[in-house]
């Protein structure tokens, strides 16, 4: 088999990117096996989304794909990250699939750890126009939300809101359409390949501020449970 067919994963964050890249990786005819998304240490709640376990489990289901869920703060990340990869080559897995569209720092970071893995990383929409990302995604038929925004860039109000053509023409000017510098991160709810919707509703609106070091940015995540 060539190495570009090899079985591959992804990492998934449940996000309009990670699921655009999915679906071209398959479309392209990389059989992906596997979905992986790190969790924090002491909740069911992904490092960088804050999305539930059980709807990032929903969405896997859907797909028909296993989810790895490993657990790690910031400083074990890049370690947990490396050694679900060695065990996903023990299982015959060649590559991992990623949504980033042009962040230099992290494919580097993505690079590296595949190769201390010995995996191949591949990012299907590397150097994407947005409009080009933006226009696949909808056309596609994607249904996402918006489940966290930073409030350097976006209002509280866009926390919650379905991701569509009406939430990128309200988002003002300078603000990435994609949400590539973290404005904002989304939760697919639907894309072809699943078998059945995501059906989720936003319980309710929560604010978060950053850590020092990270220069203490305001958050606000919308917290979402099964509809």
């Amino acid at each position: 088999m060539s190495a570009a067919k090899l079985p591959a994963l992804c990492s998934w964050s449940g996000g309009k990117d990670s699921c655009l890249a999915l679906h071209l990786a398959l479309e392209s005819g990389i059989p992906v096996t596997r979905l992986l998304t790190v969790f924090e240490p002491d909740a069911d709640r992904s490092r960088s989304h804050a999305l539930p376990l059980e709807l990032l489990a929903d969405q896997a289901a859907a797909l028909g794909l296993e989810l790895r869920s490993p657990r790690a703060d910031w400083a074990t990340y890049e370690r947990v990250f490396v050694e679900e990869l060695e065990h996903a080559r023990e299982a015959g897995i060649g590559q991992a699939i990623f949504g980033d569209i042009d962040l230099l720092p992290h494919r580097e970071w993505e690079e590296k750890v595949c190769r201390r893995a010995g995996l191949a990383a591949r990012l299907p929409l590397w150097n994407w126009a947005r409009e080009r990302v933006v226009a696949e995604i909808l056309a596609r038929g994607m249904k996402a939300i918006c489940v966290c925004i930073n409030t350097r860039f976006l209002p509280e109000e866009f926390c919650g809101r379905a991701y569509d053509e009406t939430f990128i023409r309200d988002l003002p000017g300078g603000v990435d359409a994609c949400g590539e510098n973290g404005e904002f991160h989304t939760f697919v709810t639907h894309a072809p390949r699943f078998t059945r919707p995501v059906d989720v509703r936003v319980r309710t609106r929560r604010r978060y501020v950053g850590p020092p070091e990270y220069g203490s940015e305001v958050y606000w995540f919308a917290d979402l449970e099964r509809a």
